[in-house]
């Protein structure tokens, strides 16, 4: 009879453990899974506002500032709508661009101009260009959907003192300026962002976006309060400080058209 157990016990434990191997996660897998469950812990602030100060720095270390407003529309059926307009100094004073992020096919992208006063439309081919002279391109104003990218996991890591899950990212647009992205994902802290590294077209290291100073708000949403982007190839760097965010502001859609891009700039 204890032989008889003995081998039922033996049975049991080759099930599992074949059960277990068979539903593991491929690398594919794991990373779109980490990438929707980064999605799902942001959902629900329906709006948002933030001032911003740019400093865009050269080789040299020479910089230079500018000040600006950011406020983003939430949609869960398709990729969220976005604003940012350019406060000061003089030069770029009413600049503002427009961002309707999609799930599924290019985004749309227009840019108001008031020293022509009139808006311009940015072709998908230009998307890759650099937003306003800085090292952030117009593709990175788009909202990180999951349907945007193709994911392979690589390894838990750290960054900084950080815990971080680090997931390949390929786009699905052609006409992305990236082969690849590496994102690298805080699991312990709702899956926030701590760095992404940017690959060129050719898969050489182009830029690094380190995010740092995470505040939350309303309980769940995290958002750090400065952004570093670093070009690799050309030495030169951008930083992003934000103040004063608000969500839930009672913007609606209707906020987010190119009449109400042109009343922004003016």
């Amino acid at each position: 009879m204890k032989h008889i157990k003995q081998i039922i016990i033996a049975m049991s434990l080759v099930m599992f453990l074949a059960g277990t191997v068979a539903y593991a996660q491929s690398a594919e897998e794991k990373g779109l899974d980490i990438a929707k469950k980064a999605n799902k812990a942001d959902e629900g602030f329906l709006s948002s506002e933030v001032d911003l100060k740019m400093i865009l720095r050269n080789k040299q270390g020479q910089q230079s500032e500018r000040f600006l407003q950011n406020k983003t529309f939430e949609l869960i059926e398709d990729g969220d709508k976005s604003m940012i307009i350019f406060n000061s100094p003089k030069d770029v004073e009413g600049t503002a661009t427009l961002t309707f992020t999609h799930k599924e096919g290019p985004d749309d992208q227009w840019l108001y101009l008031p020293a022509i006063k009139r808006v311009k439309r940015i072709s998908s081919s230009n998307k890759s260009g650099p937003f306003m002279g800085s090292e952030f391109a117009y593709e990175d104003l788009s909202s990180d959907e999951v349907e945007k990218y193709t994911y392979k996991f690589l390894k838990e890591t750290t960054v900084g003192s950080e815990s971080a899950l680090a997931v390949e990212q390929y786009p699905v647009d052609p006409k992305s300026g990236y082969k690849k992205r590496i994102a690298y994902y805080n699991d312990t802290k709702g899956y926030r962002l701590e760095k992404i590294e940017f690959f060129d077209r050719k898969g050489s290291p182009l830029k690094t976006l380190t995010y740092s100073g995470y505040k939350q708000y309303l309980g769940k949403h995290r958002r750090a309060d400065k952004f570093l982007m670093v070009n690799h190839q050309t030495g030169k760097e951008t930083e992003l400080f934000f103040e004063n965010y608000t969500f839930k502001t009672g913007l609606a859609e209707a906020d987010f058209s190119q009449n109400a891009l042109i009343r922004a700039g003016r």
